[in-house]
């Protein structure tokens, strides 16, 4: 099953990539021209860079794990079917990740089995398959309709959107809503979300972006048993709501404190943020908008962006990357380790270190979210959920390492560090490197992070492993 997840959706990428390569090649050379919007500083549509078949399989690939990185640069010249390809894929994307976490990756030495086991899968939304795929469909099209129409109240009340018709405002809510829930991040706008410069917007998607990143067996016993309490009541959500909030105010501190060398350039400047300009002033309400709508962006893996986050401070960069490092709940759209991972190993370093004074004879059980495990339950997740992680970092720092030398003298470390966790942890947020102008063999290394931080390695080793020598153990 691992062999087929990770085989199945690296072809379904290569699939995806067709409508942008056949539309660039096919379409007439007018269209390149007539695509521009009026008034901007560019002459050709960005499909043009869907010639090149890597930059074709690199959208595609991003759209299909939810990364959010892209060719694309300048998104309102693509063609209307090319947006809604782009938010359909990341939208469809975001299901398959789910049905895949229930149903391909839950088995014994998958690297995720204690992971699900030990967490969203205690609490199954259905035995079957077919009827958890026909749930979770439901209540992602429900989620899907009411943030639609939230988003539409917010960009047109908006001063980008009260100048735009009706049905331009209807086509930006639809597609921004199936991003931001699938936790993808594709925009029909240049700039992602800092074109609508609005805090209105941005306050209005915080909590879209974080219902993707609630494991989905919560979603269906809060809908259930219309009992909201279980939210807090599951360690992910609990941790995720707190890593919220500590995350949000320890970048905003680091803003802050780099506020000298980075103001005027690195924060979205608006007159008033619910009233904190008149409290803080104006370049500090900046810096704190920010730093809020940037951690949630990251740690739930979506990749809107409303900064130019490359002129951001080493620090800042380097906060953000660890969010997008580790991601959200597991059984939900995000990428990352995710929380219980996270969670997973600090009790397991807790454990290791606890039994130290204990004798070998004595029969303890570890109680973790409510469920009491042995010794060696305990010992099986723990190196199950060490192991990944520690794969997934080797990775990160391996690629960062890479990238620093391809990317050009202009990218630091902590720039080539935060491109490559934006790829490998599927989210999307950018300092600037990737583009059509990137170095090829950059390109290539990301296609295979997002494809590795969505299959979260196993099954990707797994698959290497049976393509040199076989299904024989």
């Amino acid at each position: 099953r691992m062999i087929i997840a990770a085989a199945g959706w690296f072809a379904t990428a290569a699939f995806g990539s067709l409508p942008f390569f056949l539309t660039a090649h096919f379409a007439p050379q007018g269209v390149f021209t007539a695509l521009v919007p009026a008034g901007v500083d560019y002459a050709q549509s960005s499909l043009v860079y869907f010639r090149d078949p890597l930059h074709a399989l690199f959208e595609s690939m991003s759209g299909w794990t939810g990364s959010g990185l892209t060719m694309g640069i300048h998104e309102p010249s693509l063609p209307r079917t090319i947006q809604w390809w782009r938010s359909l894929i990341q939208w469809v994307g975001g299901v398959g990740v789910i049905v895949l976490t229930v149903s391909i990756l839950s088995r014994p030495g998958s690297g995720s089995y204690a992971l699900y086991r030990g967490e969203a899968r205690e609490e199954k939304i259905h035995p079957s398959v077919v009827s958890t795929v026909r749930t979770v469909w439901k209540i992602f099209v429900g989620y899907t309709l009411l943030s639609v129409v939230v988003l539409f109240v917010a960009i047109r009340a908006s001063d980008y959107g009260a100048t735009l018709p009706l049905w331009e405002v209807a086509w930006q809510a639809l597609n921004h809503a199936m991003t931001g829930l699938s936790t993808g991040g594709f925009a029909v706008t240049d700039g992602s979300i800092g074109t609508y410069d609005s805090p209105l917007i941005e306050t209005v998607l915080l909590p879209i972006m974080a219902l993707g990143a609630i494991a989905f067996p919560v979603h269906y016993a809060i809908l259930k048993h219309r009992d909201i309490d279980r939210l807090w009541g599951d360690l992910q959500t609990r941790w995720l709501l707190v890593l919220f909030a500590v995350g949000a105010v320890a970048l905003a501190v680091q803003n802050l404190v780099s506020l000298p060398a980075t103001a005027g350039s690195a924060f979205v400047e608006t007159a008033d943020y619910f009233g904190l300009a008149g409290v803080v002033g104006g370049p500090e309400s900046d810096a704190v908008r920010d730093a809020a709508f940037h951690w949630v962006s990251a740690l739930t893996c979506t990749g809107f962006q409303a900064a130019p986050l490359g002129a951001w401070s080493d620090g800042g960069k380097i906060l953000l990357s660890g969010a997008m490092t580790l991601g959200g709940a597991a059984g939900s759209t995000v990428g990352g380790i995710k929380i219980i991972r996270g969670y997973t190993i600090s009790r397991g370093i807790r454990w290791q270190f606890s039994r130290v004074f204990l004798p070998e004879s004595a029969v303890v059980n570890i109680e973790m979210n409510g469920r009491r495990l042995s010794r060696t339950e305990m010992d099986r997740e723990f190196s199950e959920a060490a192991i990944v992680s520690m794969l997934w970092l080797l990775l990160l720092v391996g690629s960062s390492v890479l990238l620093v030398n391809l990317a050009g003298p202009e990218f630091t470390y902590a720039d080539a560090l935060f491109e490559v966790a934006s790829a490998q942890g599927n989210v999307g947020i950018s300092t600037g490197i990737t583009g059509p102008s990137m170095n090829p063999w950059a390109e290539t290394m990301f296609l295979f992070n997002m494809w590795v931080g969505r299959l979260e390695i196993i099954p990707v080793l797994v698959f290497a492993r049976s393509a040199l020598y076989g299904l024989n153990p």
